[in-house]
């Protein structure tokens, strides 16, 4: 697709050096956008991670109208943190707001206060009457954010299946925009049956039960360890390149970077069922009930055979599915194309 040179206002929570799938993907759209030849800023937080709810949204808003510049639209990395600030910053000015839809901020902080593990699927069906006071204003701004943007976009239908009859949404304004598949890269065998699962410390990703489920697992394989350690990202791929297997068990996991860089490695892996990439990976993931620690117990042990290790492995090396960074940045484009 051809188009003008545009002026693009990336906003995002974290940006490399810090780590996580926004601060990637704003890094990644921000490069390819500039290949293409337009003028791409990026805002991201940096005292406002210091500050209150409010008054982060606050002090971010007014950067954002500080640096709009005329800028033909705005693409949000997340619904609420830096989508509130710029969907009204874009209310005010007529800036076309493009919302990319990432985690869920407010499934992940009920379930941090509470405790409450709720599968993220069945979360706005069974907790919404649950929700504390503050919980409930976010819960309407973001209904006010997603419905007053110009666009939405997610990265499964999962997601979108999920928030848009929570959020009420119209359905010409949902849109999906596939995650990153990048090319194969090199892999290495590891001299030891080590599971990489590097973990924010959230409760939502299930560690605990994770843990509990190597101990068990342990008792038949003494060999087996867990690498719960996180690093910067080509850090961290690396390490994906050079261990025996992934695993995620999480109680919900939209698009789950870990896993796209296990396939780009050739690496097997063991994800929760409770994810929005199942029908990309059905043919050779090892699926787990995150709730059973003896589901996760005994699918760890599975892999630990030589035989299904290493047929998981090759129907892993023969998928060949790509969406690249720059199919990502001429998806939004277009969608942006779309709304003008």
């Amino acid at each position: 697709m051809k188009t003008n040179k545009l002026k693009i206002l990336i906003v995002t929570g974290i940006y490399p050096p810090r780590i996580g799938g926004p601060a990637q993907y704003a890094k990644e759209t921000r490069e390819e956008f500039v290949r293409m030849g337009n003028s791409v800023k990026v805002l991201t937080f940096r005292t406002e991670r210091y500050l209150p709810t409010g008054l982060r949204h606050f002090w971010f808003f007014i950067k954002v109208l500080f640096n709009l510049n005329n800028a033909d639209f705005i693409l949000a990395l997340d619904t609420f943190s830096v989508g509130f600030p710029a969907v009204l910053a874009g209310k005010i000015f007529r800036n076309k707001v493009i919302i990319r839809t990432g985690g869920d901020f407010l499934w992940e902080g009920y379930v941090e206060r509470t405790g409450d593990l709720v599968l993220f699927r069945n979360f706005y069906k069974t907790r919404v009457d649950k929700l504390n006071l503050k919980e409930k204003i976010i819960f309407k701004l973001t209904r006010w954010i997603l419905r007053n943007s110009s666009a939405v976009i997610f990265s499964t239908k999962w997601q979108k299946g999920i928030f848009m009859p929570a959020y009420d949404l119209y359905t010409e304004k949902c849109h999906i925009v596939e995650n990153f598949y990048g090319e194969k890269l090199p892999s290495f065998p590891s001299p030891k049956k080590d599971f990489v699962a590097a973990a924010r410390p959230l409760k939502w990703k299930n560690a605990d039960k994770l843990k509990a489920a190597f101990e068990k697992a342990k008792v038949v394989d003494p060999d087996i360890e867990l690498d719960l350690k996180g690093a910067p990202y080509e850090e961290f791929l690396k390490k994906i390149q050079n261990c025996y297997a992934v695993v995620v068990a999480s109680i919900g996991d939209i698009s789950p970077n870990m896993i796209l860089d296990a396939i780009r490695c050739n690496k097997p892996f063991i994800l929760t069922k409770e994810n929005g990439i199942t029908e990309r990976v059905r043919d050779f993931a090892l699926f787990i009930d995150p709730e059973n620690i003896d589901d996760i117990a005994e699918k760890l042990l599975y892999l630990t055979g030589e035989k299904n290790y290493e047929n998981l492995k090759a129907k892993i090396q023969a998928f060949n599915f790509g969406h690249s960074w720059k199919e990502i940045c001429h998806e939004i484009l277009d969608i942006y194309q779309k709304i003008k």
